[in-house]
């Protein structure tokens, strides 16, 4: 207690005036030593501590819990980079909002240890309960050392009490090799050390009603630069967040330059059930924005089908696009094939390698742009950027989708075949997205691949667009329905579900790579449920349009009825509800509105034609529920014990569309 006292003192010397900064509801104020950040839903305050910010307390406005700091030392920490920090120095502005992000508060400290420049920026948005904490590190030195053994630590609190309920969730992308792309892990914090792998890490206070929650905005553990070993360490209520991606080389090579580690995200929530993941839901739907003539999307892609490549015409293009539309779907996108350079000579300029292939285009792309546009069909591309030299030639990529969005109206980018194995890579990476979104006015939209290679995953890198997540495949024979819901439904608990492509392939393609007693072949299912899978994300029709049979819907409508509450759908809070997909379950999502919504149910190949779900409604509230299939069907209903509903559906594998209205004053 005595040196809190002394150590207030100093402070109290060190730091006497006042500033102040606010902007849509968030604030952040310097006040005798107290750097406050905070907005109506959370405020963190700090010691100033020479710039070297040490947590004083953070507070949930909503419960009115105050989490008292136990700690002394500061939030960052670099083993081995010891001192005084000096020439500390903070502002804060407001960011206007793009078509990409709201606008929101950024708080800067910055300050220095040696030849060690230090950068923390925070930055918070309206109606959030997380702030998002962001670190640069730069030297002009020669020489700069830490031992990498030493674990650095990107954020850090120390929480009175011993009774911690720890959950932790580990996320896998390069699904190539991957089908599994969640794993729990749940635990007590205890007096020892716990390490935890994963890029987020829940904590419930047991004994009593609130919790915080750790993200870290960075790849997923398998693709992390000089990882440790793990993302988290608990001991009682001490929660660290761990692990820079940066070593001392990384600075030394861009000598002068800031690099940035990876982000730390802090935010609280009650123990009210499923209050945590509305919390990071929150943060993850107030720092995008999600905008409709921009995001939304039915996609097919040439990929799936895995066909000859000199297919791709331009009177194949027209083909498949009026086949698109016919289905009612909205973006035909062209993959590995159409550019000039196929093999990606690293000795020909990108915007050389990547313009369209004169055999193909004799017209360049603007006859199918123009025939697009009358069908209702966007035309979109695939793009590879030169991995040599750790991303070198970013400028030379950037100005290559520049030009194909300037000079030939493409707007839509597939990204494959990245590699972001290095510090410099990654760098590399974010000034390519950075100058095309800027000199684009933030129009071009991305569909990042993570199917392979170190690359940004679930919660790095992602603001310029969307995640393609897996390719799948029936001349491969590892395209099963069930498999693909399943890892949609695990992935939506923590991740957007509209913020990823999932794919529906041509059932009738390959029939013979199955066996005939597959259960979970995809010839099992209806044209309309392969496609219904994929609707809480964004839909990729993985095939040639043109290669369907006629009247290959069963309900030749499904698409338009989707497209037509496609964005209100994406606006709410979809997670999943039921069982985990395993081909024999009842399952589906829950799309949440404040006093409505949506939900998608799947009977998979499960004996019962009724089942009571789990949701995320309220217990005992009276709910109108309408399938949007079958206008006739109506039904009111009381949620029981965990939001419980009873869904009825006729056949296998089968599923229905419903919007339901919460019934007030029943």
């Amino acid at each position: 207690m005595m040196f809190r006292k002394l150590f207030l003192l100093f402070l109290c010397i060190a730091v006497t005036y006042l500033s102040f900064a606010s902007s849509e509801g968030c604030y952040a104020k310097l006040d005798s030593n107290i750097l406050s950040i905070g907005n109506n839903r959370i405020e963190r305050n700090f010691f100033w501590n020479g710039g070297q910010l040490i947590t004083k307390n953070i507070i949930d406005k909503q419960s009115s819990k105050i989490w008292i700091n136990q700690n002394e030392t500061a939030d960052f920490v670099i083993p081995g980079i010891s001192g005084k920090p000096e020439n500390a120095k903070w502002s804060s502005s407001v960011v206007k909002e793009t078509p990409i992000a709201p606008a929101h508060l950024e708080v800067v400290i910055e300050y220095n240890i040696g030849m060690l420049q230090l950068k923390r920026v925070y930055r918070i948005f309206q109606n959030t309960p997380a702030i998002t904490t962001d670190s640069y590190l730069k030297t002009i030195s020669d020489s700069l050392e830490w031992d990498p053994k030493d674990i650095a630590i990107i954020d850090q609190v120390s929480l009175p009490g011993k009774h911690w309920r720890i959950e932790s969730v580990e996320f896998f992308d390069a699904t190539d090799r991957y089908n599994t792309l969640v794993n729990k892990t749940k635990g007590i914090s205890y007096r020892s050390d716990s390490r935890f792998r994963g890029n987020l890490l829940f904590a419930f206070d047991m004994g009593g009603t609130n919790g915080l929650f750790f993200l870290k905005e960075a790849p997923s553990s398998i693709n992390q630069l000089y990882y440790p070993g793990y993302d988290f360490i608990t001991n009682y209520g001490s929660l660290k967040n761990v692990g820079l991606g940066v070593k001392p080389s990384d600075l030394l090579e861009n000598r002068g330059e800031w690099i940035k580690t990876y982000n730390s995200v802090l935010g609280v929530f009650d123990n009210s059930p499923n209050n945590h993941l509305y919390a990071l839901r929150s943060y993850q739907k107030n720092r995008h924005n999600l905008i409709e003539n921009r995001d939304e999307m039915i996609v097919m892609n040439t990929w799936g089908d895995r066909a000859d490549l000199n297919r791709l015409t331009e009177d194949y293009c027209l083909e498949q696009m009026k086949a698109c539309s016919e289905l009612g779907i909205t973006h035909f996108q062209i993959d590995w094939g159409w550019q000039e350079g196929t093999k990606g000579d690293n000795n020909k300029k990108s915007i050389d390698v990547w313009s369209p292939n004169r055999q193909l285009y004799p017209n360049g792309f603007d006859k199918l742009i123009k025939e697009g546009k009358k069908l209702g069909v966007e035309l979109c591309l695939y793009f590879v950027p030169k991995t040599a030299n750790n991303n070198s030639a970013w400028e030379e990529d950037a100005d290559a989708i520049i030009n194909l969005y300037k000079n030939h109206g493409v707007r839509i980018f597939k990204i494959d075949g990245q590699k972001m194995q290095s510090k410099l890579a990654e760098i590399n990476t974010q000034k390519m997205y950075d100058k095309v979104m800027k000199n684009t006015d933030y129009n071009v939209v991305f569909n990042l691949d993570i199917t392979n290679s170190p690359r940004g995953g679930y919660f790095y890198m992602t603001e310029t667009g969307n995640l393609f997540v897996e390719n799948r495949y029936t001349s491969w024979a590892n395209y099963y329905p069930y498999q693909t819901l399943r890892n949609l439904w695990m992935l939506s608990e923590y991740v957007p579900a509209e913020r990823m492509m999932f794919e529906f392939l041509n059932k009738w393609k390959n029939q013979d790579n199955y066996s005939g007693e597959d259960l979970y072949s995809p010839r099992n299912y209806s044209l309309d449920y392969l496609f219904a899978i994929t609707m809480p994300s964004q839909p990729l029709a993985f095939f040639d349009a043109t290669g369907l049979p006629n009247n290959a819907l069963k309900n030749r409508n499904i698409i338009n009825i989707y497209k037509q509450i496609q964005h209100d759908l994406h606006q709410g809070y979809i997670f999943p509800i039921g069982e985990e997909p395993n081909g024999e379950s009842w399952t589906g999502f829950q799309s949440l509105h404040s006093d409505r919504g949506y939900f998608i149910i799947y009977r998979e190949n499960s004996n019962k034609v009724t089942e009571e779900l789990e949701t995320f409604l309220d217990d005992g509230v009276t709910v109108q529920i309408k399938s949007l299939t079958d206008m006739s069907y109506s039904t009111i209903q009381i949620a029981g014990k965990s939001g419980r509903i009873s869904f009825s559906l006729p056949e296998k594998n089968c599923f229905d569309i419903y919007e339901y209205i919460i019934i007030k004053g029943v």
